[in-house]
This record gives structure tokens, C-alpha cells and sequence, in this order.
């Protein structure tokens, strides 16, 4: 085939390539190292509106070279305009005192204490002008003596500190991520969160004082565990599933069974449809009168809905009503629902609703298991060929489990640090019991509950759930379960993802071009460079990387800084084991190493004045203190200096050291 017939053959199929030059244009914007102007963001929505209107007097072969420009300007100017919009104050400096604020979610922090994200916040000597819109705390000082709901005015005597830089240069920055909730401020309270004012009657109350009965009910009714689970995939509350079983789910790749997306929409929605059109066609009068297949779909859209608003509405939830709504809409036009364009449709609809979606874990590997499940599907529907009735649907078990498990891979290895290597077995022994076992059951159970006969689907689902909690501990066990990987560079998951797309989209042999990138995306994650020194933001910790993985200076202290460096070298072992290995010796009560021709000396601790001129002796020092005048000749990377720079990492380059700071993008979110 010539190359114009090749290009011709795609003027049918253009419209899945939609979101991918929208998402183009998003992932332009983020990726700049400062903040673009607003009359650039302007000049881009500008061009975008001017190439649309002229696509409109374009003949049709034209049409794809300016839809290019047109979609990379758009998604460009949607991402900066949306983040204008949501801009708010954000606390710059640390405060203790009074806050007061309305709850409009509740979770759990990581060390498992209750944390709640307030709205309506006043603090104390703040103007309102700088008052940050949402602060977030946990409540180190116990559970609160009445039950908390959104909705409530409380108070609490609290530490707040400002958003934290990314751990590491080039590492998550969980400002950018803060910012599109309109959070500005974190932290914690030690003592008693007090009632103001009771939540105001209402449809969000009803549905809150609703999740939290469920989600009681179920931890009531079924045993242990069982009944932590089920709440998880009912209501969205994880917090009463113990570590060591989330764990367990994490290395057997079961994890995603907890989080309501696509999978859990999915299986509901589309058990409501087929009870719905099967209950109507056994009934004659009805089945020969009405559209039980779009009746059917309108009910199945309704149970969504009404999944979407229990399970407390978080962003993966909405991004799988999205998806599944435009599938039934599909079926309500008489349409084929399970296409590339509904898939295309739908990640153009989350992008523009939310263009910060678009660096999330949550939305790259749903569309990427969503978009080549149909893509394959697809492709074997139209391969002749007969299968027996009972191998169909083992087939497509295990085509469907292989083909999501490889879209999804590097993904969440790039995100996660990990690959779960029997994580396709796990998903072969569980899936299929959420979807003919759990889903179906909970239906059943809530549709039996105003007459008092949930327990005939509860103790069935709680059968299912106890056996997916076997398969997680048991395959979690296995020798080599996890292989863990270091962070890929800027470069590495957009060119899988580009390769993958041209795979499933570009019509022809010519797809098979696109493992050119893929494999150049592999290649280059293989040559990834990790930092050979890394010191946190606040001073106190660094991390020199040698033959048996990084070496902490410290066994305690900035831990989170120390999990996520040794999550993103591929090599997650606790602090303590990794500040045991060889790397870092001492003298004169200061620890010190050598990278090339420079000596690095950590200077911490009591007494730390006392041994600066030993430490500046040995070369290069780093501390968590402050020193506004070091010693003459000494050069000092302080607990000042850090403020400005953020964390620190260092690479060799011929025997010098390259540095590279955390804090050096300028963007709306960085405060710079």
C-alpha cells in the first residue's frame, strides 16, 4: 500500500485520535518548566476557536493536518485555563492555632489516624483574602467522641505547614496534584476536634449519613475482614482493611478490586442490564409493548448514578460513570456500545471536565485497559473461526485478564515502583467471582433489604470476598511475587503510551510501527540514571547511592522522604536496613562520603557547632541547621539554602557533581 492510500485508509477512523492530540496539548502544558503566560494561554484558545472555524470551509482530505494544531492548542489552553480558574491561597509559612473549617471528606491518613479535609476555613490571624480555600488534618489525637459527617462545622487547635515540594527533583509533587482540589494547607491536630454546628438537612447529608450506615452494616453483618472489603467496594471506605491485607492485595496485583472504577461501574451497571431486560422479556405483555433494551440501559444508568453518589463520588468513580454512561447512550440510539469511538468519546469528555486527569495513575490505566480490551475484541470479532459454547467464556476470561494486565503494566510499574509477576493468575482466580459472584450477590442484597432478606446475598458475597482474600495471601506468598523497578524518566511512559495507541488506532500493517516507540520507551527506562546523592528538603537526611543500593545517613527521621527514594531506586526497604549498608563512615562525629572528587560531610544532631569546622574540614557540608556565616573557605548547603532550593540531587559527571533542585519549576502551583 502506497503512503497516500495508507493515510486515506484512516479518514473513516479519525475521530479516536481526538483526545490523544487534546491530551497532547495538556501534557505540553505540565511539562513546561515554568508557568506560560496568559496572553499565551489567550493566543492558544485564540488559534484553537480560529482553526475550528476554519475547518468548517476545509475539503474533507485537508481536514486531519489542521485538527492537529487546532486539538494541541485547545488542550494547552484548556489545562493553564483550568488552572487559573482554581487558583486560591496557599499557606506559605507554618501556623499553630484555632481552625475551624466545614468536613467535606473524610478519609484516612497513611499511619491509619482519621483525617478530614475542611471547606469554609477560618484561622486565626489569617486574612480572608490568604485563608487557603480546603486545609487537610489528621487527627493524631484519637477518634472524635461523636461520629463525624460531611457537613460539620468543627474546630480543632492545629499545625498546619505548607504544601511539601517533591521529594526529589523530578519526583511527584503533590502540590500540582493539591492545587486542582484547591488545597492549601496540611496538617495535623493533637488534641479533642470539637462539634460547632450539626450539618444542614439536605440530599448530600442523606447520602453521607447513607454511605456511613452501609458501610456499618456491612462490617456488622459480614465476618472480619469480609465486611471491610465489602464496604470498600461498596461505599469507598478502605479504612478498616488492616495493612498487612492491603499489602497482600498490593504484590498479588488485586489492589484495583478495591478501588470503585471501571471494573466495579462496569460489573454493576451491566448487572442491572441484563436483570433488568431479562425480568422484562419474561414477561410477555411488557416485552412485546416496550424497548426492554433501553429501558434496561435507563435503569442500569440510574444504578450508576446511584453507585457514583454512594461510594462518596471520588475522581475514579466519575472518570467510570463517564465511561459507562456513553456506552449506554450508545444503546439508547441504537448504536454499538463497545467501540474506539465511545472509548475516544468518553476520555475526550473526562479531559475536558478535568485536563489534570491526564497525569493521574487512575486515568492512564483505565483508558489504557479500556482502549485495547475493545481495540482486541474488536480485532477478533472479525476473525472467522468457531470456538464450543463453554470455551467462549474461558476464553475471553483469560484473553481479557492477559490483555489489561499487559495495557496497565507500565503503568502502574512507572507509578508504583513494582510489577507483580503472578499478578495474571490472581486476576484469573478473582475476577471472575466479582462479576458472577460479589456484584451480582450485592444487587441481590440490597434489592432484598426492605424486606429483611439481605443476608441471602451478603453471606454468598462474603463467600466470594474470603476467597479473593485466599488468593491474594496465598499468591503474594509466592517466591519473586514482586520485582521492583526504579522511576522511569520524563520520556519513557508518553512514548509506550504513543506506541500503543498508533498500535490500536493506525488502520493496516502500518500499526506496527508504533513498537518503534515502545521499545524505545523500554530502552530508555533500562538506561535510567538514579542520583548519586539525594538530601532531603529539610537538611537532616541524605542518601548516597553505592554497589548494594542507596545508603541512608540516618535510621530515623524525614521518613517519608526516605520511602519514596528508595521506592523510586526499585529497592523499597525500611530505613533502618538501608542506613545500615556500607557508603557513609565517620570522624570526629561527622558522618561522611565521597563521590568523585568531592567529600560530602552531613552535619546533625546536638552539638552540631562544635563539630562545623571538622565537618568543613572534610568538604563539602550539608545540615539541617541554619548557618548564616560559615566558617571562611566552607561551603554549606543549609537548612536556609534548602528552603529556596527544595531537595537535592546529584549526579557525577566525570568525576564532579551535577546538582539539580526540586524547586526550580515556576509554576501556579510552586509558589515561585
Amino acid at each position: 500500500m502506497s503512503l497516500p492510500d495508507a493515510f486515506g485508509a484512516q479518514w473513516e477512523h479519525l475521530f479516536g485520535w481526538l483526545p490523544v492530540g487534546l491530551a497532547g496539548g495538556i501534557g505540553l502544558y505540565f511539562a513546561l518548566p515554568g508557568e506560560p503566560a496568559v496572553w499565551a494561554l489567550v493566543v492558544c484558545a485564540g488559534g484553537a476557536l480560529s482553526g475550528t472555524a476554519i475547518l468548517l470551509f476545509l475539503p474533507r482530505q485537508a481536514a486531519p493536518w489542521v485538527w492537529l494544531p487546532v486539538l494541541l492548542l485547545g488542550g494547552f489552553a484548556l489545562a493553564g485555563g483550568r488552572a487559573h480558574w482554581l487558583a486560591a491561597p496557599v499557606l506559605e509559612y507554618r501556623l499553630h492555632g484555632p481552625v475551624e473549617g466545614r468536613i467535606v471528606a473524610l478519609d484516612r491518613s497513611g499511619a491509619g489516624a482519621p483525617r478530614v479535609t475542611l471547606d469554609r476555613v477560618w484561622l486565626r490571624g489569617v486574612a480572608p483574602e490568604e485563608t487557603p480555600v480546603r486545609v487537610r488534618l489528621s487527627l493524631h489525637g484519637g477518634h472524635p467522641e461523636f461520629e463525624l459527617h460531611p457537613g460539620q462545622t468543627v474546630m480543632a487547635t492545629a499545625f498546619l505547614a505548607p504544601l511539601p515540594a517533591p521529594a526529589e527533583p523530578g519526583g511527584f509533587d503533590f502540590r500540582r496534584h493539591a492545587w486542582f482540589q484547591e488545597l492549601g494547607a496540611v496538617g495535623y491536630s493533637r488534641g479533642p476536634l470539637m462539634l460547632l454546628e450539626h450539618p444542614r438537612p439536605g440530599a448530600g447529608l442523606w447520602v453521607a449519613r447513607l454511605r456511613s450506615d452501609l458501610s456499618t452494616a456491612l462490617q456488622e453483618r459480614l465476618p472480619g475482614v469480609q465486611g471491610a472489603f465489602a464496604a470498600a467496594i461498596l461505599t469507598g471506605e478502605r479504612s478498616a482493611i488492616p495493612e498487612a491485607i492491603l499489602q497482600d492485595l498490593r504484590d498479588s496485583n488485586l489492589a484495583h478490586l478495591l478501588a470503585i472504577s471501571g471494573l466495579h461501574m462496569g460489573l454493576l451497571t451491566g448487572v442491572v442490564f441484563t436483570m433488568l431486560r431479562y425480568g422484562l422479556a419474561l414477561i410477555p405483555p411488557l416485552a412485546l409493548r416496550v424497548p426492554g433494551k433501553k429501558l434496561a440501559a435507563v435503569g442500569a444508568f440510574l444504578a450508576g448514578a446511584g453507585y457514583l453518589a454512594l461510594s462518596g463520588g471520588n475522581v475514579a468513580t466519575e472518570r467510570a460513570f463517564i465511561m459507562v454512561s456513553v456506552v449506554l447512550v450508545a444503546v439508547l440510539a441504537d448504536r454499538r456500545a463497545l467501540t474506539l469511538r465511545a472509548v475516544a468519546l468518553a476520555a475526550l469528555i473526562v479531559l475536558v471536565l478535568s485536563p489534570e486527569s491526564l497525569t493521574q495513575a487512575g486515568f492512564q490505566m483505565s483508558f489504557a485497559a479500556t482502549t485495547a480490551l475493545v481495540a482486541v475484541f474488536s480485532a477478533l470479532r472479525n476473525r472467522p473461526g468457531r470456538y464450543p459454547r463453554w470455551v467462549r467464556p474461558v476464553w475471553a476470561l483469560l484473553v481479557s485478564s492477559a490483555v489489561a494486565g499487559a495495557a496497565t503494566a507500565p503503568f502502574g510499574a512507572g507509578h508504583f515502583n513494582q510489577v507483580a509477576h503472578y499478578g495474571l493468575l490472581a486476576n484469573l482466580l478473582s475476577v471472575p467471582l466479582m462479576g458472577g459472584l460479589i456484584i451480582p450477590a450485592a444487587v441481590l442484597a440490597t434489592c432484598l433489604a426492605p424486606l429483611g432478606l439481605e443476608a441471602l446475598g451478603l453471606v454468598p458475597m462474603g463467600w466470594g470476598i474470603a476467597w479473593i482474600l485466599m488468593v491474594s495471601e496465598w499468591v503474594s506468598g509466592l517466591k519473586g511475587a514482586v520485582w521492583t523497578v526504579p522511576s522511569p524518566g520524563p520520556w519513557v511512559l508518553p512514548l509506550i503510551s504513543l506506541g500503543g495507541i498508533f498500535c490500536m488506532l493506525w488502520q493496516g500493517w502500518g500499526r506496527v510501527a508504533g513498537i518503534v516507540p515502545m521499545l524505545l520507551g523500554l530502552w530508555l527506562w533500562g538506561q535510567v540514571e538514579r542520583p548519586a546523592l539525594l538530601v532531603s528538603q529539610s537538611g537532616g537526611l541524605a542518601g548516597v547511592l553505592g554497589p548494594e543500593g542507596r545508603a541512608l545517613s540516618k535510621p530515623r527521621g524525614d521518613g517519608f522522604s526516605a520511602r519514596v527514594w528508595l521506592e523510586n531506586d526499585g529497592d523499597p526497604v525500611p530505613q533502618r536496613a538501608a542506613a545500615a549498608r556500607p557508603g557513609w563512615q565517620e570522624q570526629g562525629g561527622v558522618a561522611f562520603t565521597r563521590l568523585g572528587k568531592t567529600t560530602i560531610a552531613h552535619l546533625t544532631g546536638r552539638g552540631w557547632q562544635d563539630r562545623l569546622v571538622a565537618a568543613c574540614a572534610l568538604g563539602l557540608v550539608i545540615t539541617n541547621q541554619e548557618i548564616p556565616t560559615p566558617p571562611s573557605g566552607c561551603r554549606v548547603i543549609d537548612r536556609h539554602g534548602l528552603a529556596r532550593s527544595g531537595a537535592l540531587a546529584f549526579y557525577l559527571r566525570e568525576g564532579d557533581l551535577l546538582r539539580r533542585e526540586a524547586k526550580t519549576a515556576r509554576r501556579l502551583w510552586s509558589g515561585q
